[in-house]
């Protein structure tokens, strides 16, 4: 596993660059001289998020708003005239990892962050993307060796005038966003334990929401808050050991007998030793609601793979979390996959919505999970109201057992020590991974991009050395049933049912994005752009880009009044490490065993980052 970990490194000449960051001009191009709109808030200088998401003609966090909906009420681009969007413009990133984030449109700028070396740009968008300026942290190029599944970047973060981001070496950073300058850099993590950082922040009220990765390096998980205005540390949450660490209260309520009791953080571990390194790490989406003051996140795998090495429930990994973002204290949790034996991760995204259920009004939220299964989940009180497969070749778990949340493990395709198991599905990539789903107030679907992967497993005995691989387990991907190895499936949550479902060849590793004009837009790690009928699923238009596309795209509204649609392509991630990671193709246990299930991807296409901008063509026929 050591030698995935330097396979994803960049040349070590990378050494030689200094880690203070750098912010870099950039004069712009005479294109509109009387445009005054360098300010990034000129379009609402109120620094309330709450209000600013809300404007379709911005896009001011990754998910496009606290509830995580990546909706957008935009409709200039439907389903009658899609099939005439065109190429706007482009920008090439200069960087050949995994693009997975999702940009930022605050006024006439755009903000993209780019995988290692976590380069920052501001494009102007009244001059067609020219750059503004250009900042360059220079994290350590050893976090390369750490990072378990490629160097990559989720997105950035926007409020009061700052943009917030992580670097890979575990610092966060806040940039003046008028001029690129850092206001304060705030180190949070150490790469010699394991830790690195992928995730998108999330900024509410004066705090940034930040949490670290490093599940298979035998990290302790953690939520940190940081101060928006001078980036200290206000509190710490982790995810595993007594109550007082993991921020566990008198008014903690979790809805499940099995989620009470005293330090089940600590006592349902074998021993301290255990849980001090027994992953929970904190690198998915985040999602609040601002009347509940509540935020929500999932909590990653325990360390190692291997089970037999932790006996227990494993609390409070694989763990939705509700907790009051200005103490951090839980408010209640509920543990999805309790000592989970597959690499179940409880990161993915954790969408709010309201809806009617049986005559009844309730606030809920949907949380696609790696087991395969969707939760439907009361957000003020975390019962779980439904809990069915998307999946439909899961078959790990039986079902979810609504009395105790507990899931009901099937015993055939549990991990066996020193022994093969096959035809565990969903492989540990999940019945989807961190790639986002997006909801439509409008056609009340959910629209979840995911993986068709199983796999075989070997489970062994495994030695803990910080700050390197603590896994145990021999993995080989493959195909799902059916032989695709990817869908973007449309589900309703209320009726808790698939609606429908476009398979595809390889797993589906970009986010998702849903509009007012009735269209559902993913991308594929062969290099399609899609455009679908969000009622339907019916194709309406694609576009093939340079590289495979992980990233998550947007909508915006340009300053000329058009919509434009964007999104970052650049293959890689865990799923594309075959070509991130220049691995052998024959080798199908390489990055973790997903080299297995895409072998083939290097026939399909190669690094490189670019940003695509599409829109319909001017009058006249222009793009």
């Amino acid at each position: 596993m050591k030698q995935l970990a330097l396979a994803l490194a960049i040349s070590a000449t990378c050494a030689a660059m200094v880690t203070q960051g750098q912010t870099v001009p950039h004069k712009p191009q005479p294109h509109n001289p009387k445009s005054t709109s360098s300010a990034p808030a000129q379009k609402n200088t109120s620094s309330d998020l709450v209000q600013m998401e809300q404007d379709p003609a911005q896009w001011v966090m990754p998910a496009k708003n606290y509830s995580g909906t990546r909706f957008s009420k935009l409709d200039q681009i439907n389903a009658g005239n899609v099939a005439n969007m065109t190429v706007a413009w482009t920008f090439s990133t200069g960087v050949l990892r995994g693009h997975e984030a999702a940009p930022l449109v605050i006024g006439d700028t755009m903000y993209v962050i780019t995988p290692w070396p976590n380069i920052v740009y501001a494009l102007d968008l009244t001059q067609d993307g020219a750059i503004k300026w250009v900042f360059k942290p220079h994290p350590e190029p050893a976090a390369q060796g750490v990072a378990c599944c490629d160097v990559i970047n989720r997105g950035v973060a926007y409020s009061d005038g700052k943009i917030f981001f992580n670097t890979l070496d575990d610092h966060t950073i806040a940039l003046d966003a008028n001029t690129g300058k850092q206001v304060w850099n705030t180190k949070v993590g150490e790469i010699n334990h394991g830790e690195t950082m992928t995730m998108a922040p999330l900024v509410v009220k004066n705090h940034v929401l930040v949490g670290v990765s490093g599940g298979e390096l035998g990290v302790r998980g953690w939520l940190k808050s940081l101060d928006t205005g001078d980036g200290h540390v206000q509190w710490t949450a982790y995810s595993t050991g007594p109550d007082k660490d993991v921020l566990i209260g008198a008014d903690f309520n979790p809805p499940y007998p099995e989620d009470k009791g005293p330090n089940l953080g600590a006592t349902s571990w074998p021993n301290k030793a255990a849980w001090m390194i027994g992953g929970g790490p904190v690198w998915g989406w985040i999602t609040y609601d601002p009347k509940l003051n509540l935020i929500y996140y999932g909590t990653g795998n325990p360390g190692p793979w291997n089970p037999y090495q932790r006996p227990g429930l494993n609390f409070w990994t694989c763990t939705l979390f509700a907790r009051d973002p200005d103490t951090g204290q839980a408010k209640w949790a509920v543990q999805w996959n309790p000592h989970d034996t597959h690499d179940y991760d409880g990161v993915n995204e954790n969408v709010l919505f309201d809806a009617t259920i049986n005559g009844q009004q309730r606030q809920l939220l949907a949380h696609p999970d790696r087991n395969g299964f969707l939760y439907v989940q009361d957000r003020t009180t975390g019962k779980i109201v439904s809990a069915n497969k998307f999946f439909p070749g899961a078959n790990t778990i039986e079902k979810i057992n609504l009395e105790t949340g507990a899931p009901v493990v099937n015993p055939a395709e549990v991990p066996q020590l020193d022994k093969t198991v096959t035809n565990i599905c969903p492989a540990s990539t999940g019945g989807k991974d961190w790639q986002p789903s997006a909801y439509s107030p409008l056609t009340g679907l959910l629209y979840i991009p995911h993986n068709n992967v199983c796999q075989d497993e070997e489970v062994t005995k495994v030695g803990y050395i910080e700050g390197t691989p603590y896994v145990g387990a021999k993995v080989a991907m493959k195909a799902g049933p059916g032989g695709y190895r990817g869908a973007f499936t449309a589900y309703d949550p209320v009726h808790a049912r698939i609606v429908w479902s476009d398979h595809e060849n390889f797993p589906v590793w970009s986010g998702a994005l849903v509009t007012a004009g009735g269209i559902a837009f993913y991308g594929t790690m062969d290099r399609w752009f899609k455009a679908v009928d969000a009622k339907t699923g019916k194709l309406l238009w694609k576009f093939h880009v340079g590289s495979g596309i992980n990233g998550q795209p947007i909508a915006y509204q340009g300053p000329d009044g058009r919509e434009y649609v964007a999104v970052l392509s650049g293959v890689g991630g865990w799923s594309g490490a075959v070509v991130a990671g220049d691995l052998d193709p024959r080798n199908p246990y390489g990055a973790l065993g997903f080299v297995g299930a895409t072998q083939d991807l290097p026939d399909y296409t190669a690094k490189g980052g670019t940003l695509y901008v599409f829109a319909l063509p001017k009058a006249g026929g222009s793009p």
